[in-house]
């Protein structure tokens, strides 16, 4: 798995997140986040966040674009983007780098957005010692 994504897939994966965004169902934070996956095969799938009255309940976005991705019968990705279009860039939180995990290598690309600015890494910098089950 290669961290450089063409400006092409870039851009496919932004206007997913983006739209993705649009969707979210934020009423308690007013938060919203889009995110999308790219599998392995190069297929695109989007999610965006979906909170709950108890907030543990909540679904992040890219923990519903990996959904949609093994619902579609895929299990590995090579590349994420998160957008979000206030506050600081939306890092994705402890749980859904975890799960970026169970899908990916380290050297998958993971890329934060807002209108302002951008943010290039990778899932292994992210989180350089994930707990594994299986190597």
């Amino acid at each position: 798995m290669n961290n450089e994504l063409s400006p092409d897939a870039l851009a496919a994966l932004s206007a997913a997140a983006r739209a993705a965004h649009g969707r979210a169902y934020a009423p308690y934070s007013e938060y919203q986040v889009g995110a999308a996956v790219r599998s392995q095969r190069g297929v695109i799938y989007a999610g965006c966040n979906v909170e709950n009255a108890t907030y543990g309940a909540t679904l992040c976005a890219e923990r519903v674009a990996v959904a949609s991705m093994v619902a579609a019968g895929e299990t590995e990705l090579d590349a994420v983007l998160v957008y979000t279009d206030g506050g600081p860039l939306g890092m994705p939180c402890g749980i859904c780098r975890q799960t970026l995990v169970e899908f990916a290598g380290p050297n998958c690309a993971v890329v934060v957005m807002s209108p302002t600015e951008s943010r290039v890494t990778t899932l292994g910098a992210l989180l350089p010692e994930p707990f594994k089950l299986r190597p």
